[in-house]
């Protein structure tokens, strides 16, 4: 098996807000000296990991990623018939394995007398949360749910040597390919076996303001003709590059050794990345797309991005045709400087229809697609999982 797969992509969007900053507007960054849209790694890995596509091609091997475990602990305790004193007591050594738990101070510790029930059990179970976002495995979270049930069955608090959860082999593939990190016990962190760029767009960009008015529906205008709700927002449209590299060795050694999970994540994975937009405002733009242009690459060679095919921007009026030929002339020539950058490459283009083995390069040439007779694109899912 080839150590990296590096995947480049090339995703049109329409007038969209995918991906917000602090003040609402579309994400940007200056490459080149120009302004570019830009999508942050993010958002589009969790846009792929909570997808259709991924949760269903790794049903049972998907973790979860939360603040507040301690208190489906709780939960799950009270619903064994353990009293509240009792369940908030047990559940939070339970969570602290995970990380640092939030802690009431001295003074709201105090006020907690003067509130009525409810409002005093609200308050107390801000201490089963885990201060940091913590990254649970599918099999941590069966151990989390078994010991309460023992605990609940027997009626006493879980003792030191049962609070060895943490696991050390992953089983959700999530975690392996984009890693976890615990500060309260790092013996246990999980180096990512998958890197994500920014994705930018290949072309400078202006990001626009939509003006937009809501009518109140009973509003018959007889008194109030105007509208009854004003909005802006900002909006821009964009071609992206986006570029993924996968340590394939690392992504198995992750997965405890299991190859073949590996090979269901690097298809689900490639899969989503081509078809998942990032969530950002879908609604109001309905910006779902396919990417256009797909190169995969296999080798044990140190990787590299190709953003830099557009360092200077596209400004032509044929972004596509033209950012794909800048992006394969900028990997022709790395070939040609540094020796071929990849043992083995597969490319799918949906602007023209094409798709095979090899992109071209100066001493080889494509082999023709059409003789098999899957499409082009699960020929890629094949070539990224072997």
């Amino acid at each position: 098996m080839e150590r990296f797969l590096q995947l480049h992509l090339l995703t049109s969007y329409p007038p969209a807000n995918l991906n917000r900053d602090d003040l609402g507007r579309p994400k940007t960054a200056k490459m080149g000296g120009i302004d570019r849209l830009r999508t942050s790694s993010q958002t589009n890995k969790r846009a792929w990991r909570t997808s259709d596509i991924f949760e269903v091609a790794m049903a049972g091997h998907i973790g979860k990623r939360t603040k507040e475990m301690g208190l489906k602990i709780y939960e799950r305790l009270l619903e064994k018939g353990i009293n509240h004193e009792e369940a908030l007591e047990w559940a939070k050594p339970i969570a602290g394995v995970f990380g640092k738990l939030k802690e009431l101070s001295k003074k709201e510790r105090d006020g907690l007398k003067i509130l009525d029930k409810d409002e005093r059990v609200k308050k107390e179970l801000i201490e089963l949360e885990i201060e940091q976002l913590a990254f649970f495995d599918t099999e941590e979270e069966n151990a989390i749910y078994a010991l309460a049930d023992k605990v609940a069955d027997r009626k006493e608090g879980p003792k030191s040597e049962e609070l060895g959860l943490l696991r050390k082999t992953m089983h959700a593939v999530d975690i392996a390919l984009f890693g976890r990190m615990l500060a309260s016990a790092p013996a246990y962190n999980v180096e990512a076996a998958c890197q994500v760029a920014h994705a930018i767009s290949v072309h400078p960009v202006v990001i626009e303001d939509d003006y937009f008015t809501a009518v109140d529906d009973l509003n018959d205008g007889s008194e109030d003709a105007g509208a009854a709700h004003i909005g802006e927002t900002g909006f821009a449209a964009g071609l992206f590059y986006s570029y993924i590299c996968l340590n394939r060795e690392l992504l198995v050694e992750n997965l405890g050794g299991n190859t073949d999970l590996a090979k269901k994540a690097m298809r689900a994975l490639t899969e989503a990345a081509v078809k998942v937009a990032p969530e950002g405002k879908q609604n109001s733009f309905g910006s779902r797309a396919y990417a256009s242009f797909v190169l995969a690459e296999k080798g044990d060679q140190q990787p590299r991005s190709l953003s830099v095919a557009f360092l200077k921007p596209i400004t032509s009026s044929d972004y596509g045709t033209d950012a794909v030929e800048a992006l394969t002339t900028h990997l022709n020539n790395m070939d040609t400087v540094y020796e071929p950058c990849a043992d083995s490459r597969f490319f799918i283009n949906a602007l023209n229809g094409d798709g095979g083995i090899c992109l071209a390069p100066k001493d080889q040439e494509k082999d023709v697609a059409q003789k098999e007779e899957k499409t082009y694109f699960a020929q890629l899912l094949d070539f990224v999982s072997t």
